[in-house]
């Protein structure tokens, strides 16, 4: 199975075919669209796109990893890290069989 990445570009250049829009409003539609999700991600820590999933911010706390190559093992800083659950529509749609 190849991997298929999905640019900003290759939304930006749906809309514009679908649509009809101009580029340059595509493309602003899309980076305002992610703002706005990043935006209130960041402000709220959980955000949810009703029919598609659940986007919310976890605190990991620190620990010691190792490096698998070197093996030394070095602290890993905490952090927070963006969880994503999707919606039961969105799984049943993924695991539609009449593709």
């Amino acid at each position: 199975m190849t991997r298929i990445n999905l640019t900003k570009k290759d939304l930006i250049n749906q809309i514009y075919m679908q649509l009809g829009f101009s580029k340059l409003v595509s493309e602003n539609l899309i980076n305002d669209f992610f703002s706005m999700i990043i935006f209130n991600l960041k402000k709220e820590k959980k955000i949810k796109l009703s029919g598609f999933g659940t986007f919310s911010i976890r605190r990991k706390n620190s620990r010691v990893g190792r490096n698998p190559k070197t093996r030394v093992l070095k602290v890993i800083s905490s952090r927070n890290v963006v969880l994503f659950k999707p919606s039961k529509e969105f799984k049943e749609f993924i695991n539609n069989k009449d593709d």
